[in-house]
């Protein structure tokens, strides 16, 4: 019997440095961008310190709340929108992307942004959603916060600060981020 080749979700990782990261991969629009706006936060480890390896996935609508539908989402040719974007953190933990405000993709949905989490210790990546701000009727009608236990809410909306919005990611520990799951089961 041959043994097959470990793949990379099953090994000690992580590989993300040298393969994911592209060129552009934080400015979904440039920063010069009428709109432009920066997402921007740290990912800590349970014990609460920053996590220096992670790759961050930043998927969004438009200002609009259309979900683009772009050939080539890592182009970056000054003007398509793809609602894609990937960075690697930094030496301390910290990633920022230079995007939109996303609107609402459906009116009984509130606007958001998607990220994805890859990061040394996960077998599987971290899905989570960053929601903008919002009156209380808003999160009881969205389909997804509505579920989340009210307590645990506040790990999913991102801070307004001078440049756009702060979203940080906990791994692990008592404020740990809701993480989410797509698929199937």
């Amino acid at each position: 019997m041959s043994m097959l080749a470990p793949t990379p979700g099953q090994t000690v990782g992580p590989f993300f440095g040298y393969a994911l990261p592209f060129v552009g991969g934080a400015e979904l629009v440039p920063a010069g961008h009428p709109q432009a706006i920066r997402l921007h936060g740290t990912v800590f480890d349970g014990a609460g310190l920053p996590v220096p390896d992670a790759l961050i996935e930043l998927w969004q609508a438009d200002e609009n709340g259309q979900v683009p539908q772009a050939e080539g989402s890592r182009a970056r040719d000054g003007w398509t929108f793809t609602g894609f974007g990937r960075t690697p953190v930094d030496d301390t933990g910290r990633y920022s992307f230079t995007t939109l405000r996303p609107g609402p993709a459906d009116p009984h949905r509130a606007p958001f942004f998607l990220l994805t989490v890859f990061a040394r210790g996960l077998l599987h990546r971290l899905f989570t959603r960053a929601y903008l701000p919002m009156d209380n009727d808003a999160v009881t009608a969205d389909p997804l916060l509505s579920t989340v236990p009210e307590e645990r809410r506040s790990t999913l909306f991102v801070r307004p600060d001078e440049h756009g919005f702060v979203f940080d990611i906990r791994l692990q520990g008592p404020e740990e981020t809701v993480f989410v799951e797509y698929g199937v089961h």
